[in-house]
């Protein structure tokens, strides 16, 4: 799983003022994200707004990112859900050929136990055709997927690659990169503490302020990969206080703005999801314009 090492990025579904998906502003995005230093790119995932589009849309995006990619990154799917069997009746009958791995996120609003979280992956791991990436957001689960239940899960399923850890505890991540088998990738899920994470033995990110700006961010984490510390935190505090704002009214309201204020992409979201602020949309231009000037 060397591919995926380094800086992923969790695409966003850009819309048109009508609400309907823009293709060819995901295009654009697909390339702004491959001509930048992007390492690999994640399609449907939480910032793609997926629980808001149709079977139909969920088609359009895969097909698009697909061809606009045309086999020039990885590719990682989002396939989870709080209904295991669901997910398990999706692993065995999608064409999986153009990914090279799925990201599962824990089961949410169910709350199951650790024993409960094991067996939902345990049932992922045996119908993937592909390797796995688990995906740990409490955030969003209401459930922490403990590092015991993580490491069982990797040491007992070789196709269990690794793991978004988006907990947001530098100590949690810390247990996670000790623990682990040797190949095992732990990836940071929190913008705000990827250096670290990688700096502690961490492999990389998949980012949503890294679409934004991803020549800066996956610098950063290539340069915490090789061990350059005063590098790789002089682009950590240039960006740092990007990564406040575009979470600051919730995402992807926030990362939208930033590629409205670049010119890529409308900054339409579907509600629930409603746009930042006059305040805060006014901060995030100032700061592209800064960045960019």
């Amino acid at each position: 799983m060397q591919s995926l090492i380094g800086t992923g990025v969790a695409l966003v579904t850009p819309f048109k003022k009508d609400f309907s998906v823009d293709v060819e502003a995901l295009k654009r995005i697909v390339n702004f994200q491959i001509d930048n230093g992007i390492d690999y790119l994640v399609v449907l995932g939480t910032t793609a707004e997926t629980a808001t589009l149709t079977q139909e849309e969920k088609e359009l995006v895969i097909q698009t990112i697909i061809e606009a990619n045309n086999g020039r990154l990885p590719l990682v799917l989002g396939v989870g859900s709080n209904n295991t069997l669901q997910v398990v009746e999706e692993l065995q009958t999608r064409d999986f050929s153009k990914f090279t791995a799925i990201l599962s996120v824990s089961p949410y609003y169910n709350k199951p136990t650790q024993e409960g979280i094991y067996q939902h992956f345990k049932a992922i791991a045996e119908a993937s055709p592909i390797p796995v990436v688990l995906y740990n957001v409490p955030g969003r689960t209401g459930s922490n997927m403990l590092p015991a239940t993580v490491i069982r899960l990797a040491n007992d399923f070789k196709n269990i690659v690794g793991i978004k850890e988006a907990a947001g505890d530098i100590v949690q991540a810390m247990k996670l990169i000790e623990n682990k088998p040797k190949d095992f990738l732990v990836i940071s899920g929190d913008d705000m503490i990827t250096l670290p994470m990688v700096l502690a033995g961490g492999s990389g990110v998949i980012s949503v302020i890294g679409e934004g700006f991803p020549k800066q961010f996956s610098q950063m984490v290539r340069l915490g990969l090789n061990r350059k510390v005063d590098e790789a935190f002089k682009l950590h505090y240039l960006l740092a206080s990007s990564i406040d704002m575009i979470f600051e009214q919730g995402n992807p309201a926030g990362i939208k703005e930033i590629f409205c204020a670049l010119g890529l992409s409308e900054n339409t979201v579907r509600l629930p999801l409603v746009n930042v602020n006059e305040d805060l949309s006014d901060r995030i231009k100032q700061f592209v314009n800064k960045l960019n000037n």
